[in-house]
């Protein structure tokens, strides 16, 4: 039995990874790391032994990874040290005997200088240290969230409209549960080894492509409105994000409408075996769930 760990078990795409491997291999194959295992009581009812690990505590990586050919290495948050904690896993893999690790960097367009600030270069030194490391290694490159464009186009475009500085660039964005899923295939099948994949969704869409699927979905006009970036940033603010965490949404924007996630790889449809989720379909599943609790 090959037994196959998850990092990051009680955030979002580590959650959602551990979920999807319960559809393909049985639970007492699956484990899952956390910092705080008691967050996790959802996922052990379900049979997943979770096992407390920190990526700052070394020892205790070495023994949570005792006995796991493959770990899915989910990304350490923006603006910590994320090379410290990164290299940390690497290098308790390799003591552990760990076979392959499975690491979820953020696309880059060929040739782009484009760079995200706490993250395109630390992922570079993620691969650099894979690549070096002796380990087998999957990189399953991620395009921006479908479950944050509520968030790049000002938190309230129904009623207020889709804000965003001007630009035309499309991107690719994908949903974290379909992200998830093809992080379980590549963790379950042969076949995956020393590649990589960009994971874009499709279609590609814009901003004002969003403010036009918002009215199809609406059945009202919500207008695309273009923003300095000092007001881009302002009505973050107001909407309660702290200043500092707006401005890092803004890189996001920048770089979608510079076209940075434009483009097309097909590498998601061939893992899932299906279409990923568009972007009309996420958002017209999100307003009906924000439809219902505004109703309940």
């Amino acid at each position: 039995m090959t037994k196959i760990l998850v990092t990051g078990a009680t955030g979002n795409i580590g959650r959602m990874t551990l979920n999807h491997l319960l559809n393909r291999v049985p639970a007492d194959d699956i484990v899952g790391l956390a910092r705080e295992p008691a967050k996790a009581a959802d996922l052990t009812a379900k049979g997943i032994e979770i096992r407390q690990g920190d990526y700052l505590d070394y020892d205790g990586l070495v023994r949570a990874f005792e006995g796991i050919e493959k770990v899915m290495l989910v990304s350490a948050t923006a603006f910590t040290d994320r090379n410290t904690q990164h290299e940390n896993v690497i290098n308790a893999a390799r003591e552990a005997h760990v076979q392959h690790i499975v690491f979820m960097p953020i696309i880059r367009k060929a040739g782009s200088d484009f760079m995200l600030p706490q993250v395109t270069e630390e992922d570079r030194f993620v691969e650099e240290k894979l690549k070096s490391s002796g380990l087998t290694y999957t990189l399953v490159r991620h395009p921006p969230f479908l479950d944050n464009v509520e968030l790049y186009v000002g938190g309230s475009a129904l009623e207020a409209g889709v804000h965003a500085p001007a630009g035309t660039g499309k991107a690719g964005y994908a949903c974290r549960e379909d992200l998830a899923e093809a992080h379980a295939v590549v963790l379950t099948e042969a076949g995956h080894e020393n590649k990589s994949y960009s994971l874009y969704g499709d279609p590609a869409v814009s901003f004002s492509d969003i403010a036009w699927i918002l009215s199809d979905i609406s059945g009202r006009p919500v207008p695309f409105k273009t923003v300095s970036d000092q007001e881009y940033i302002a009505n973050l603010v107001s909407a309660g994000l702290p200043e500092p965490a707006a401005g890092f949404v803004l890189t996001w924007v920048h770089g979608v409408n510079a076209g940075e996630w434009e483009g097309k790889s097909g590498d998601m449809e061939k893992l899932l075996g299906r279409k990923p989720t568009t972007p009309a379909e996420f958002l017209r599943a999100s307003y009906a769930s924000l439809e219902l609790e505004t109703e309940s």
